[in-house]
């Protein structure tokens, strides 16, 4: 099958050449996937609204015998948060949950329940205003989901961060910019 569709939120994005974009997303169907957004970075781009950082988008991706990454040929936005854009401390728990994401999930393996808690993480930082406890809820469910952590255990002085930086080897970046906020 060449083209496919799925619903995925975009985790991260980085520049490749002139006009492109390399995208993680993490979808519904096939777990966290590397996809290619050829001219999103162009002014008359319809696409790049669509792609932005954060977005719930109904994507249609086609993979090409000759490239290594699917590449984006349809894209329409399902949500976009804008309850968290609108806020700096909600873009900053966000990006801290598509860091930990994209470090703690493999790729290319479907898990519908994680694609999920990310869905519904992001509604609640939308609605609500309990940052913290929202995101150490989440940490919780996650480890316990990718199988580090027991679901009926809980941890003392809630030290999740440390936890998560123990597997990972290395620091989280955008926890450490949310205690300049």
């Amino acid at each position: 099958m060449r083209t496919f569709k799925t619903e995925g939120i975009v985790l991260k994005r980085r520049n490749a050449g002139e006009a492109d974009r390399i995208l993680t997303v993490f979808t519904q169907n096939n777990g966290k996937l590397q996809i290619k957004a050829k001219g999103v970075r162009k002014i008359t781009s319809r696409r790049a609204s669509h792609i932005e950082l954060i977005n719930l988008s109904k994507l249609t991706l086609y993979k090409s015998s000759h490239s290594f990454l699917p590449t984006v040929t349809e894209v329409e936005t399902i949500e976009d948060f804008p309850l968290i854009k609108n806020n700096l401390h909600k873009v900053g728990f966000s990006y801290y949950i598509c860091e930990l994401i994209d470090a703690l999930c493999p790729e290319n393996q479907e898990n519908r329940k994680i694609f999920s808690l990310i869905c519904n993480v992001f509604v609640k930082l939308s609605s609500e205003s309990e940052y913290e406890t929202i995101v150490e809820d989440f940490e919780k469910e996650l480890l316990s989901e990718l199988g580090f952590w027991p679901k009926d255990r809980f941890m003392k002085n809630n030290t999740y961060q440390n936890f998560i930086e123990n597997i990972l080897e290395r620091r989280l970046r955008t926890k450490r910019l949310l205690q300049l906020l």
